[in-house]
């Protein structure tokens, strides 16, 4: 098992920034990638950014567009999401991910994913 802890959400206004952060234990040997997506009530959940735990390479969503940055610290096994300039429409509740195994279907796909955190809402005001 790997237990993943989200934290760092909040009420904001637009334009702020924020550092989300998920920190795993248990059996972290055996992560191969950690990711963030996110869920708004009644829509599907969406890939937000993944990090190769040993490359530290990163995938993202198109929608990005620079403002977000994922990273990780092996040694805290914690994955970290910066979000910057945010937007009303980031509003939801973001969810830590963890992958134990080589990817087929690709980052973004959910059912890349063993393990999931709680969640953390964040809340954009305008």
């Amino acid at each position: 098992q790997v237990p993943l802890v989200e934290s760092g959400g909040g009420l904001v206004q637009a334009g702020d920034s924020l550092r989300l952060s998920c920190a795993a234990s248990g059996r972290t040997f055996s992560i191969y990638t950690m990711g963030w997506f996110r869920q708004v009530p009644g829509k599907e959940r969406e890939f937000v950014a993944a990090v190769v735990w040993s490359s530290s390479s990163s995938y993202y969503a198109d929608f990005v567009k620079g403002r977000f940055t994922i990273s990780r610290d092996t040694a805290k096994n914690t994955v970290y999401l910066q979000v910057n300039s945010l937007k009303p429409e980031d509003t939801a509740v973001y969810y830590c991910a963890a992958s134990t195994h080589v990817f087929r279907l690709g980052a973004a796909a959910q059912g890349e994913y063993d393990y999931w955190g709680q969640g953390t809402q964040v809340t954009v005001s305008s």
